[in-house]
Order: C-alpha cells, then sequence, then structure tokens
C-alpha cells in the first residue's frame, strides 16, 4: 500500500457498533456522531437520566474493541453535550422539564421555566412586570409560550450559580 494512499474509515461499521452500545441502556440517545480529518471519530450521546462515566467508557470499548487498529488508525472520543451548546433533538427537552430555557425564534427570544412538552411543540412559562388594568402601578403576571419545534431557531438551558 502506498503511504499515499488512506483508506476511509468504515463508517457503516462504527455507526452500527454505536448503536449496538446504546441498544444496551434504552435511556441513552445519540446527539451526534462526526467523523473529523485523521480518522478522529467523536460520539456525543446524552441520556434521560444523565449519562455517567462508566456508560461514556462502555460505548467507547464497544466501538473500539471491535474495529482493527492495524486495518486503520483511529482515535475516538466519547462525551456528553457541553452544557453550553444549544439543544439538538427533542428528547433533550423531555430531560430539561422544569429547567429554564432561552428560546430563540425567528421573531423573538423567550426565557422561561419549560412546562410541558410533546411531539409537536414545548411550553415556556415566567413572570413579568406589566402596567395594572386600571390605575397606575405594575403587578406580576403569569405568562406562557407555546412554540412549535419548527420556529425554534436555538434553545440553551439557562445555568444558574
Amino acid at each position: 500500500m502506498s503511504p499515499l494512499f488512506i483508506p476511509k474509515m468504515n463508517q457503516d461499521k462504527v455507526k452500527e457498533l454505536l448503536q449496538e452500545a446504546l441498544d444496551e441502556n434504552s435511556s441513552l440517545f445519540l446527539i451526534d456522531l462526526q467523523f473529523l480529518a485523521n480518522n478522529k471519530i467523536k460520539v456525543i450521546v446524552d441520556g434521560d437520566l444523565g449519562v455517567p462515566l462508566s456508560e461514556c467508557v462502555r460505548i467507547s470499548r464497544n466501538i473500539e474493541h471491535n474495529l482493527d487498529r492495524e486495518e486503520e488508525d483511529f482515535s475516538l472520543e466519547v462525551t456528553t453535550p457541553d452544557i453550553s451548546e444549544p439543544l439538538k433533538v427533542k428528547r433533550q427537552y423531555n430531560k430539561n422539564l422544569k429547567r429554564i430555557l432561552k428560546v430563540k425564534t425567528e421573531e423573538d427570544t423567550f426565557e422561561g421555566t419549560l412546562t410541558e412538552v410533546s411531539e409537536e411543540n414545548i411550553v415556556l412559562v415566567w413572570k413579568a412586570r406589566e402596567p395594572k388594568p386600571i390605575g397606575k402601578g405594575k403587578h406580576t403576571v403569569e405568562k406562557n409560550k407555546s412554540i412549535a419545534y419548527s420556529d425554534i431557531k436555538e434553545a440553551k438551558v439557562k445555568i444558574i450559580f
């Protein structure tokens, strides 16, 4: 084999091994799978109840131990989503029920507590100060907004310390 020829990694085999590992724990789900330069594989998984380090190790081993490094060299990273990254899949919304989300749509930005998740949309609830209907001053009212997934441009969990 000439040194200039670099074989393309068997991506289907990696996908198959990843799915096999995810099938062993139904609370886990795939966020992203990337095949990067220099045969680097990056897997991002999340879980309904979080993802313990032991599960990342188990997934990594299932992929690594079933690929032949003699055939093709690769590096593998199995990780969980960064808390500062936007939510990417619907299942992440269920995981973040009762948390505060900042949701951007084409027209507006909403920030509130995620109270409902359905197949088509999410519901945010927040408190706002508004002028009283009669008299002077303001009062606090509870607002809510139903937002269709198709309208969401970006949704992030608000980190509160």
